[in-house]
């Protein structure tokens, strides 16, 4: 017989830090044996959950017994040094919840062993709302009922009191308007997808992890579309993207087999060293765009050297050009 649980506080979520090591995993070495930013947010959405835990408030917890989804709703990195294969990071989780806030706050700091020296090699502030189930019937699952001292951080739906910019009204089911007046004036790429339940959780929405993807998608369709694919300059001058920053807000909750637009618009290209994009993912709802999530990265270049090192490069006429759109003579 299992005793029970004692009751969920969030006194320990709150004010207690935690630390953890953590190793990244596998797929996430797709270059020689560097890890992209994608498996490095990965190690930062672990942490969190394992601070979660290890507080008394385990996801399975909250959501079996309380029917509360455990939800990152923004996620903000910045890479400070590379992470190779076999790699352990230490891992720090110290909370940062305001007064009177409605999502849960952290700032996590992933720490690697270099040469001896214990190097901060990422920085990165994550929120966390706790969405109130719906999917399931009361009679199968009971009401969604967050312990009392939760509830600040409960919400109905996510994305909840996020600004919303106006859109204008597309043509529900057109692919080709839509697309048209998403990229309309700007120096963007577009396309539709139809959300897949790898990408989702709590049984019907797209998690964070799943916009992670997106965004990795979207630099790589984007440079192909500009005829520098990432293979294409492998194969040309052993170049690799690099990402420095990236970060990720959920604005409105997208659903498993929806629709969703997803436009990667170059925003800045600062001198010839890196350039920001922005990332926006719309679904169509009675004709007019919704925005889900909104998010930038920063994007640089560097010369494979071996199979361990690599420096940065600058980006030469070609690159230039097709980051802004403009036809080369290179």
């Amino acid at each position: 017989m299992r005793a029970a649980a004692p009751p969920m506080s969030t006194k320990a979520l709150l004010a207690d830090t935690t630390t953890v090591r953590l190793r990244p995993r596998y797929e996430g070495s797709n270059i020689c044996t560097w890890i992209g930013f994608k498996h490095v947010n990965y190690l930062i959405e672990e942490a969190v959950l394992v601070h979660f835990a290890r507080s008394g408030a385990p996801a399975r917890r909250l959501y079996e017994e309380h029917g509360l989804g455990l939800d990152i709703v923004a996620l903000d990195s910045r890479i400070l040094h590379a992470f190779h294969l076999d790699d352990e990071a230490e891992a720090e989780v110290v909370p940062d919840t305001s007064d009177g806030a409605t999502a849960l706050a952290f700032r996590v700091t992933l720490r690697v062993v270099r040469d001896g020296s214990v190097l901060k090699a990422v920085t990165a502030k994550v929120h966390v709302s706790l969405r109130a189930d719906t999917y399931l019937p009361e009679p199968l699952s009971g009401p969604a009922e967050p312990p009392g001292e939760f509830g600040r951080f409960t919400v109905d739906r996510l994305g909840e009191g996020s600004p919303t910019e106006p859109r204008p009204a597309v043509p529900d089911g057109d692919e080709r308007a839509v697309l048209a007046a998403l990229t309309e004036g700007r120096n963007a790429h577009a396309w539709k997808w139809n959300i897949t339940y790898p990408y989702c959780h709590f049984t019907e929405r797209l998690q964070m992890s799943g916009y992670l993807r997106l965004m990795e998608e979207a630099k790589d369709r984007f440079v192909k579309s500009r005829g520098i694919s990432i293979k294409t300059l492998l194969d040309d001058r052993r170049w690799i993207p690099v990402v420095p920053r990236s970060w990720i807000r959920i604005t409105d909750e997208a659903l498993m087999e929806e629709d969703l637009y997803t436009v990667y618009t170059v925003e800045e290209i600062f001198k010839d060293l890196t350039y920001t994009a922005r990332m926006d993912c719309y679904a169509v709802r009675d004709g007019a765009l919704t925005l889900t999530a909104t998010g930038g990265i920063v994007h640089g270049y560097a010369l494979i050297e071996n199979r361990r090192d690599w420096h940065l490069v600058p980006f030469d006429q070609r690159v230039l050009d097709a980051l802004a759109g403009k036809a080369s003579g290179t």
